[in-house]
Order: C-alpha cells, then structure tokens, then sequence
C-alpha cells in the first residue's frame, strides 16, 4: 500500500498537539520550539503533496478510502483537488509564522496576576486546529468532514476564550468577562450553524443511501439518485447556512468582530486566514457539487447578501476605532468577495474567488501581524493612541504599509488579480451585481489609507517616541509574507495552474458555461 500522504499531513500536527501539551510545565521553551519544528514538519509534507499532484490528472489524486462505520456507510475517504490542495498549502504555509509571531503571547504574565496562561497548551491548541483544517480540506466523506469541521470548534473556542489579546483596558475581570463573552458567541453562532448542517448531513444519506462524493456523484451521473426539488434546496439551504457562518457572510457575521478583538493577533490570523477558509471552500466541494440546481436557485439571493457584505463591511471598517475590529470588518467585506465570485456561476468569477481565498490568506496574515508587533509595542489597540510611528520605527510602518495596500487590492499586489477576477467574472453575467461590488474597492481605499495615516503619520507622540523597530524574529515572520504576496501579485500563474480544472469541472457540476461576449471579437 502506498504511503498515506493525506491522513500524514494531518495525523503529524495532531501528535505534535499532543507531545506539546505533555512538555513538562516548566520547560515553556522547549515547547514552542516542539511545535514550531511539526509545523515546519507539516510544511515539508504540504510541499510534497503540492509537487505530487496533477492538476491536469484526476479529479481527486492521492486518494485514501478505508471502512469506517459500515453499519451507516461512513467511510475515511480523502482526496484533494487542486483547490484543496492551494488551500492545504496556505494553511500549512501559514502555521509556522502564527507560531513565530505569538512566541510570547502565551508566556505567564505578572506575579499575582489571575491570568496564567499555559505556553504549552496555547501552542498544542495551534496545531490541534492546523490538523483539523487540513482533515477537512482533504475529506471527501460528507459525514468525514462534518466531525472535524465542528470538532475544530473547540480548541479555536480555549485560543479565544483562554488566551486573550494583553491590550486589553480595564482590570482582568473585565478583560476576562469579554474574552468569555467573544468565545462563548463564537461557539454558538457556530454550533448552530454545525446543528442545522448535521441535519442536511441526515437527510442527504436518506435520499442518497451514502455521505461518499465519488458515490453521489457516479448515482447522479447515471441517473439513478432521484431527488426531489424541495428536498434538494432544503438540503443545500442547511449546508449553506452552517458554511456561511463559517465564512462569514452577512447577517451571520457578528460573532467575527468580537472574536478577533479579544483573541491575540496571532490567533486573530488563525481565524480569519484559515478556519474561516473552511466555510468557502466547502460552498464549493459540496454545495455546488451536491445540490447544483438548488445551488443555480439561490444564487441571486446570496449574491445580493454577498455585496451586502462587502459594501457593509467596508462601511464600518471606516468608522473602526480598534485597529482590529477594523481588520475583521475589512476581512467580511473580503469574504463578500470570494463569496461573490463562487456564484456568480463563472470560471473566472471562481477562479478569482480560489485564488482570494489563498491571498486574503497572505494579505490578513501579514497586516494583522504586523499590527500585532504594534499593538503589543504601545499595549493598545486603539488608532487614536498611534501617531508618527514611520519615524521612530520605519521597518514597522513599511510592513504595515504593504500589508495595507494588500488589503485595499492594490496592482502589484497578490489581493489585485482575485479581486479582479472575482468583479469580471461577476460582471459578465451580473453587470449591476458587478458594478455594486465596485464600490467595497473605494471603500477599502478610504479604510485603509485612514488607518495608516492616524497611525504611521503626523506628530510623533509622546508614548510611541521611544517605540522599537521590528526585531529579527518579527522580520522572519513578516518578510516572507511579503515577498509572496508581491511575488503573486505579478505571477499569480502557479496558483492559477493548480485552481482552474478544479474550477472547470465545478462549473461542470452545475452545468454552467461562461456567457459568450455580447460583442464579437472583430475578425
């Protein structure tokens, strides 16, 4: 039997989990150093699995499928298409640098204070969430990826809850009550979400007789899965709401904001660039390619809530005073995008939305880090506490800088060519759609030119004036981000290469085909 690339990406971060958590209390060190050695582990095995697979091959390469509960036809079946597969690469891309940069996030705080934190267990919980991502990006059993996409819940609830952000005003009861109140709206929202999905779980395996994709997709193809209409939107409709939780889309993103306010920058990236990738992708592996006529009914619905979100969520990022608040609404708008672009029923509209998802991935990492190293200078994270820091820290306020201009799309930048995608591919079938969209460019503009110049710009004051650069660790982390995304900015192609079959036989799910030009190219 070949070697099981899949279940090894994710089995290795999960016994990392466990081997950091039993490090020996007062050895802090060691296990930071555990963990950051299984993720760089972890990344070795993404890279193999990237360079092994062709995307001109196979739907789904380096498959697993082995018995499970045979009595309700539940099998461990994986396997990655080239969307999964830029997917498990970014989360394992991003893992190590989330290490990196919350080396000491998690270190005990003053004598007497009431917040111990376990440097052991923030990091085991890290990479609990890293096994658990990768799990669901490579499952192709239905009932496979619903365990692991609620089971991630819970470590991501303790890295919220347990391990909040230190720029917190007030005293610690207070900073206690909000981290509690951020994770507890975090699991619900989620849990309800994941409630109503495992009942569409229950129906689909009623009307199919299987949670199998390969064997749905081999019994719709020969015409022997009959399912009804109403069945069939109701079914999409429950799996849509738990992944649109996830995403988040508006009105189900409320818990986002306060999640990624209370959590440390580090954890905040982990949100936002990865876990929150779960509920996209999973619009497309199963949404589209299980319920297409349902998924073609409730498209103008969603792509109405979709710029609903991106118009909403620039307009209060404007408005933001906690530089992270203003990082997850800007995050929702984004979200809008890629959702926008799964169902505008296009290749380039998806193409567009695949690629956003790895670079909103880069983009949030390096701009919410960087904004990490900043707030964790001043100890706040208020905008109206900054002021003149490109000149007492410049390397710092480059970063930021770049990581900004990421964030409002810039040409150059790796955000530019998916957010372009997304808008044309919009605009080809839904013109007013596309031309509504637009308006989230300007916007992002607006909040994020605000952000840098109350920041990085003006007077230096007083409280910032003795404020250090980064540090080499801090470099590590933020230089490489960086590079990709400029590198991606201008030759997008090796994701491009790795998305677009994946992308083709999803439109072939849905029996779509892109619109012909309203205008004849001239012969």
């Amino acid at each position: 039997m070949s070697f099981p690339l899949l279940t090894a990406t994710a089995v290795l971060p999960a016994v990392g989990a466990v081997a950091t958590a039993a490090v020996p209390a007062a050895r802090r060190t060691a296990a930071k150093w555990l963990a950051l050695l299984v993720s760089l582990a972890t990344l070795v095995l993404a890279i193999v699995v990237l360079v092994r697979f062709d995307p001109d091959g196979s739907r789904y390469q380096l498959t697993e499928s082995h018995a499970w509960i045979s009595d309700f036809g539940v099998r461990y079946e994986l396997g990655v298409d080239g969307i999964a597969v830029a997917l498990l690469a970014l989360t394992a891309l991003l893992i190590p640098f989330i290490i990196l940069a919350g080396w000491h996030d998690a270190d005990p705080l003053e004598t007497g204070s009431k917040r111990w934190r376990p440097t052991q267990g923030f990091f085991a919980l890290i990479l609990a969430v890293e096994a658990m991502v990768i799990i669901s990006f490579e499952a192709t059993d239905v009932f496979l990826f619903y365990i692991f996409f609620e089971a991630m819940l819970i470590p991501m609830y303790f890295l919220i809850g347990g391990f909040g952000d230190r720029a917190h005003a007030g005293s610690d009861e207070n900073a206690a009550a909000q981290r509690s109140y951020a994770a507890v709206k975090f699991l619900l929202y989620n849990l309800v979400g994941g409630l109503i999905m495992l009942a569409a779980v229950i129906g689909l395996y009623v009307v199919a007789g299987s949670f199998s994709l390969a064997e749905i997709a081999q019994a719709r193809a020969n015409g022997s899965l009959h399912m009804a209409t109403s069945t069939e939107r109701w079914l999409f409709l429950g799996f849509f709401f738990a992944f649109a939780v996830k995403a988040p889309l508006w009105p189900l993103h409320t818990w986002l904001p306060n999640a990624m306010q209370e959590s440390t920058a580090p954890v905040a990236v982990l949100i936002t660039a990865v876990v929150d990738k779960v509920g996209t992708f999973a619009m497309l592996r199963f949404c589209l390619q299980l319920f297409p006529e349902a998924s073609k009914w409730a498209t103008p619905a969603i792509l109405v809530l979709a710029v609903i979100s991106i118009i909403y969520g620039a307009l209060l990022a404007v408005g933001q005073r906690d530089i992270k608040r203003l990082v997850a609404y800007a995050s929702i708008s984004h979200f809008g995008f890629i959702i926008l672009g799964i169902f505008a029923m296009t290749s380039q509209g998806q193409s567009g939305a695949t690629l956003y998802m790895v670079n909103h991935g880069i983009s949030t990492a390096a701009l919410m880090l960087v904004a990490g190293f900043l707030i964790s200078r001043r100890g706040s994270r208020l905008i109206a506490d900054y002021g003149g820091v490109q000149k007492v820290a410049p390397v710092l306020a480059g970063t930021f800088l770049i990581g900004g201009l990421a964030t409002l799309s810039l040409p150059g930048l790796a955000p530019f060519v998916s957010e372009f995608l997304v808008l044309v591919g919009t605009f080809t079938r839904y013109p007013v759609i596309g031309i509504i969209a637009t308006f989230g460019i300007v916007l992002a503009a607006l909040y994020t030119l605000v952000l840098y110049q109350r920041t990085m710009t003006g007077p230096v004051k007083p409280e910032v004036s003795a404020m250090p650069d980064l540090r080499a660790r801090e470099l590590v982390v933020v230089t490489p981000l960086i590079v990709l995304l400029i590198f991606l900015g201008v030759y997008p192609k090796p994701v491009t290469d790795i998305v677009n079959p994946a992308v083709k036989q999803t439109m072939s799910d849905v029996h779509k085909t892109d619109p012909k030009p309203a205008v004849e190219a001239a012969k």
